[in-house]
């Protein structure tokens, strides 16, 4: 079990990585292969997903050209945690909306949009696409009584809390043992 802890902490930005394109992958599956379209809260949490993938993409980067002598950059962990922890307020408030426990903004219930003389034209004419209106507070599917917005709740929690974990790893989880019998050639922390 160490073993696992000290490798998934150790690799953690690259662990993020796949995991911030997976669930992208995973999003844009359902929208494209089930034909449910994202709301605005949705495209929101999506935004959080992609400004990991910069994170963890450049840390992870970093990680291989210095050849993981020292593990992934903490201060990387750190800012994955902030952004996965900016992700999870996100997907609780629109969790929150969809159970109707508080009230979502008018851009979220077709109250806002991009409305122009040019759309209402097209669309007056019939020339242009009809685009429906999705609804941030509307479940339009559920896995075991959980909406998309409550799993992707849990999803960024557990990832915030491995980004923090990683940030704080102990120090021979960072670096390497020194072979030196003295002991003084162990790498310096991150």
């Amino acid at each position: 079990m160490i073993e696992v802890y000290r490798l998934l902490t150790r690799w953690w930005t690259a662990f993020a990585l796949a995991a911030s394109l997976a669930l992208l992958g995973a999003a844009h599956a359902f929208e494209e292969f089930m034909g449910l379209a994202p709301c605005n809260l949705c495209l929101k949490q999506r935004e959080v997903y992609w400004g990991a993938v910069a994170i963890a993409g450049a840390a992870t980067l970093w990680h291989l050209f210095s050849r993981g002598s020292r593990g992934t950059p903490r201060i990387a962990a750190f800012l994955l945690g902030a952004v996965f922890f900016t992700g999870f307020i996100t997907a609780l408030f629109h969790a929150g909306g969809e159970a109707k426990w508080w009230a979502l903004p008018a851009i979220c219930s077709g109250g806002g949009g991009d409305i122009n003389l040019e759309n209402l034209t097209s669309l007056a004419l019939g020339t242009g696409p009809v685009q429906t209106v999705v609804m941030c507070d509307t479940v339009v599917w559920r896995f075991l009584g959980l909406s998309m917005a409550g799993w992707n709740t849990l999803i960024m929690a557990a990832l915030t809390v491995f980004s923090l974990l990683a940030a704080k790893r102990p120090k021979d989880a960072r670096a390497p043992k020194s072979d030196k019998p003295d002991g003084k050639g162990a790498a310096a922390s991150v």
